[in-house]
């Protein structure tokens, strides 16, 4: 991290919940922005804010149900962005990303018009569906991982039919 530019967002993706645990990995690795890709206590954000001033905030909610606009209410105050997926923290091994599942995108576009904050969306995109899901979402950015990988590496023909379908010469 130390040898990208500070005007380049580093993400440091975690799963633990602790303001303590998160601080310490913040600062040992030291991104400018925490994707928190579980739910945390309220009380964590105000810890980070005010240990670490300086560092984005990036909320993962994993679009289940309706349920989900309810918690991305309660959490946009607090953050930065929101980052929408399709994974499973109810199941006993948490799914917190990777799934390479969509979800539904009308609830991400509802959610996306309720908070007043950059929403960006992952959850199996794909060159075949990206287009589709921006239309239906019209989110900040997107997050793609597994739809561009290929025996677990990422695929050069995966990506570059991914971005001819997100250019803007191909105007949503």
């Amino acid at each position: 991290m130390a040898a990208v530019p500070p005007s380049v967002a580093t993400f440091l993706l975690t799963s633990e919940t602790s303001a303590e645990r998160i601080i310490e990995q913040q600062r040992r690795l030291g991104a400018n922005t925490l994707q928190l890709v579980d739910e945390v206590e309220p009380s964590v954000y105000s810890d980070l804010r005010e240990a670490l001033p300086e560092v984005a905030l990036v909320q993962v909610i994993h679009v289940r149900d309706h349920s989900s606009l309810g918690q991305a209410a309660r959490v946009a105050p607090h953050v930065d962005a929101i980052l929408l997926d399709s994974g499973n923290p109810a199941l006993a091994v948490k799914e917190l990303g990777g799934t390479g599942r969509t979800h539904d995108w009308a609830i991400s576009r509802r959610l996306r018009e309720s908070v007043g904050v950059r929403v960006f969306l992952a959850g199996g995109l794909n060159a075949g569906n990206v287009r589709d899901a921006v239309t239906a979402v019209q989110p900040f950015g997107v997050d793609v991982c597994s739809g561009l990988r290929t025996g677990g590496k990422l695929d050069s023909v995966k990506l570059a039919a991914f971005f001819a379908q997100i250019r803007p010469s191909n105007t949503l």
